[in-house]
């Protein structure tokens, strides 16, 4: 006696059994994967970008600002793409826009 055709045999009457949500069953793990990844790591990370973009529109000339390297400097001029940082009397270097990491309280430079 084989065990072969009787394992065959069993599979369809199983498959039969799942109905029709059968093949939504075997998708739904990865369903709830992709909704967690969304509500764990892409949303946040929108919201974050939109909160950055929103305080680089909002740029004033007189603000101060840290970039992304960690340069600490006042607003002089801002133009689309570039800004131009005093970071110290008479020292004005110019940075992309994008690397402005975040606006710090005035009076932050002198306090260094």
């Amino acid at each position: 006696m084989s065990l072969i055709p009787n394992a065959f045999a069993a599979e369809p009457a199983q498959a039969a059994a799942s109905g029709p949500f059968g093949n939504f069953m075997s998708f739904l793990p990865m369903i709830v994967i992709f909704i967690l990844f969304w509500f764990l790591l892409i949303r946040p990370q929108q919201k974050k970008m939109k909160l950055h973009s929103q305080m680089l529109a909002a740029l004033q000339n007189g603000d101060e600002v840290v970039t992304s390297s960690g340069i600490l400097g006042k607003i002089e001029k801002i133009t689309d793409q570039f800004i131009s940082l005093e970071v110290a009397n008479n020292v004005i270097i110019n940075v992309q826009k994008s690397t402005v990491s975040a606006k710090v309280e005035k009076g932050t430079i002198s306090k260094i």
